[in-house]
């Protein structure tokens, strides 16, 4: 049996995934269900493939520029908050080093040291790394829920890519008579799997992940299948 240790303790935990496993399940589950969607209202108001073909690939193309471009940008913006936030607590450690040490040790005790201990322990964690110890204590930000905006971006785009993919090959390869159906089974389907897989990825019940990404992604192409039906004509 491997020994555990500060080094590898969180190795047979799920939470060091988070990050990169939110942006991929969001990219692959947009994917799939934003160029499904796209597809289906084409298909219900069209009678040739080259149009339903056109406007899948469009949506694969800006779907995954958008989703990388829009994570790198939104979670560039929590890194910025988050330096500021650090700039800003280094500035308090120095000008009121006394109010920071009383609010750790407030912190220690709320999460149920005695006062005394707390205080003890504040003292303790300033005297070895005082910044470190406000950052992750009192501003909450640590190693893992530190946000990366490239890795963000990455995992989102591509993921946006693969899962964008799939129906795209379900236009190529189904027939054009009732396209609009097999693009939501074969949908359903890819839904489930990405369910049951980001589940198993991050340790958390396959079963209610299955049914919340299915639920959403149906109603998701059924309404792009009525917009079609209502407002489409035969192209």
């Amino acid at each position: 049996m491997k020994k555990v240790t500060i080094d590898n303790y969180l190795d047979p935990h799920y939470i060091n995934r988070s990050n990169w496993l939110r942006a991929a399940v969001l990219g692959a589950n947009d994917g799939i269900i934003s160029v499904a969607s796209l597809a289906i209202g084409v298909a219900a108001a069209s009678s040739t493939r080259e149009p339903i073909l056109l406007a899948t690939v469009a949506g694969l193309v800006a779907g995954a520029l958008s989703m990388a471009a829009g994570e790198y940008v939104s979670v560039s913006s929590q890194t910025d908050t988050e330096k500021a936030d650090i700039e800003r607590e280094k500035l308090e450690i120095e000008e009121m080093p006394e109010t920071e040490l009383n609010m750790l040790a407030q912190i220690y005790e709320n999460r149920g040291l005695k006062k005394e201990t707390a205080k003890q322990v504040a003292l303790e964690m300033t005297e070895y790394d005082a910044l470190g110890t406000h950052i992750r204590d009192e501003l909450g930000i640590n190693e893992i829920s530190q946000a990366n905006p490239i890795q963000a971006a990455i995992a989102s785009g591509a993921s946006f890519t693969v899962g964008g993919v799939l129906p795209l090959l379900v236009v190529l390869f189904t027939p054009l008579k009732g396209m609009e159906y097999w693009l939501y089974g074969f949908t359903t389907i890819f839904l489930i799997i990405l369910g049951a897989t980001s589940a198993k990825t991050g340790g958390s019940g396959v079963k209610i992940a299955i049914l919340r990404i299915t639920i959403w992604g149906t109603i998701a192409m059924g309404l792009s299948a009525l917009v079609g039906y209502i407002f489409g004509v035969t192209v």
